[in-house]
């Protein structure tokens, strides 16, 4: 399945937004809108952070084991994703880049692994629904920024 693609552009800088992003509880922040009842294990931070939420989406509930298996600070953090029993996994990638003007241009990018039968055949659909959700995670994720972070010229 083609992976999907959000971002949005933020006035705080790479760095203040890779800080963010690194420590896997802020998650719960800007996801809680279909990421729900959070629970977390090994690293605080960085590589080998992990959490097991309650993903709701699309008139299905599923739980997901969420594990950060890459860092390049302040640029990209990807995660691995496992759900649907381990037939569905992916990787969600966040990739910041500083904009010429400052602050940051946020991207997140899931990319399916291996998918259900099921996913499959609803291929539209599911897309449709990610994109929807990670567009406000996008949103949200500006917002949180905002309250935890100044801007890059405050």
């Amino acid at each position: 399945m083609k992976s999907v693609t959000v971002s949005i552009d933020i006035p705080q800088t790479p760095e203040q937004v890779y800080d963010f992003l690194d420590v896997m509880a802020h998650h719960e922040r800007f996801t809680n809108h279909y990421l729900t009842d959070w629970r977390y294990s090994g690293h605080d931070r960085g590589i080998g952070s992990c959490a097991t939420v309650s993903a709701a989406l699309g008139g299905t509930k599923t739980d997901v084991a969420i594990e950060v298996v890459e860092a390049d600070p302040p640029r990209r953090i990807v995660e691995r994703n496992a759900s649907a029993a381990g037939r569905r996994l992916a990787h969600g990638t966040y990739t910041i880049e500083p904009l010429q003007t400052g602050g940051s241009h946020v991207s997140f990018t899931y990319a399916w692994v291996q998918t259900p039968l099921t996913d499959r055949l609803l291929t539209p659909v599911v897309r449709a629904t990610i994109r929807r959700a990670n567009r406000t995670v996008m949103r949200r994720l500006a917002t949180e920024l905002a309250r935890h972070s100044p801007t890059a010229g405050s």
